[in-house]
C-alpha cells in the first residue's frame, strides 16, 4: 500500500495519472484515496511493488520516474497495473468509453523505457477513475436508497463487482441523472436514488424505477422497483446471458 510523496520531490516523466473522482459528491477526490502498484512477472502473476505515487496539487496520482533506465535501448515494455483503495468506495475501473467489465479489477498500462536522451515512446495523458459509493458508504441523512443481491440467474451464485446503476430525468426540470455502485464480494448492493422516477401522474405517490446490473458485455440483468412500497424490500437482481 502507497502513501504519498509531494511533488517537489520529483518532476520526472510519469507513465500514467490518475484521477480519482468521487461518483456521489461529483469531485475530484484524494484525501483518504490509497494505491498498489504491481508489475506482471514473466510467471504471469501480479508482483507487488514498494514504488511511491506522487499526489500533485491538482489531485492527480503519479509515479515520477517509472519506467526510467540506464540503457532503455535494451528494455522492453512492461506491464503495470494500480489498484485503489478509498473506504466506502469501491473504484470504477473501465474508462468512461469503455465497456463494464467485472474482472478489471485495476487501471493496467504499459512502462515503456527511457532515459534522459531517449525519451518514452508515449505520451501519459489523465485518466478518471469514478468511485463509486459501496455498500457501508456513510449517505448523508434523508438520502433514499434500495439494497439487495445480484445472483447469477442458473446458479444463484453471488455476482461480485456487478454494475447497478439507474438513470432518468427529473420531473421538473428534466435534468438527466444517473446513480450507480457496483455488488460487494457477496453480491450485495446498496443504491442511492436521490431524484424522483417515473410516476403514471403528476401527483401520484408511487414512483417506479428500473435497475440495471452489468457483469461483462452480454450478461446483464434489470429489476424495477416501486416506492415508496418496496424501499425496505432486499431486491434481487438476476444477471443472464443476453
Amino acid at each position: 500500500m502507497s502513501a504519498f510523496l509531494p511533488l517537489a520531490r520529483s518532476t520526472l516523466y510519469s507513465p500514467v495519472w490518475l484521477v480519482p473522482f468521487d461518483d456521489h459528491a461529483r469531485r475530484v477526490r484524494s484525501a483518504g484515496v490509497e494505491v498498489r502498484l504491481e508489475r506482471f512477472d514473466d510467471e504471469g502473476g501480479w508482483l507487488p511493488l514498494d514504488d511511491r505515487a506522487v499526489r500533485t496539487p491538482s489531485g492527480h496520482l503519479a509515479y515520477p520516474g517509472l519506467g526510467r533506465r540506464a540503457e532503455p535501448w535494451a528494455a522492453r515494455p512492461e506491464r503495470h497495473r494500480i489498484r485503489i483503495e478509498a473506504a466506502g468506495y469501491q473504484p470504477l475501473y473501465p474508462a468512461d468509453d469503455e465497456p463494464f467489465s467485472a474482472d478489471l479489477v485495476g487501471v493496467e498500462f504499459l512502462v515503456y523505457p527511457y532515459d534522459s536522451t531517449h525519451p518514452p515512446s508515449v505520451e501519459a495523458s489523465p485518466r478518471v477513475v469514478r468511485l463509486l459509493p459501496g455498500v457501508v458508504f456513510p449517505y448523508p441523512p434523508g438520502v433514499r436508497t434500495v439494497r439487495g443481491v445480484v445472483l447469477d440467474a442458473t446458479t444463484r451464485a453471488p455476482v461480485a463487482n456487478a454494475l447497478v446503476e439507474a438513470e432518468g430525468r427529473t420531473g421538473q426540470d428534466l435534468t438527466q441523472w444517473h446513480e450507480r455502485t457496483l455488488s460487494d464480494t457477496t453480491g450485495a448492493f446498496r443504491l442511492a436514488l436521490r431524484w424522483e422516477g417515473e410516476k403514471a401522474t403528476e401527483n401520484a405517490s408511487e414512483e417506479t424505477f428500473l435497475l440495471e446490473a452489468t457483469e461483462r458485455p452480454g450478461r446483464a440483468g434489470s429489476l424495477t422497483v416501486r416506492l415508496p412500497q418496496e424501499a425496505e424490500r432486499r431486491h434481487v437482481i438476476e444477471i443472464r446471458e443476453q
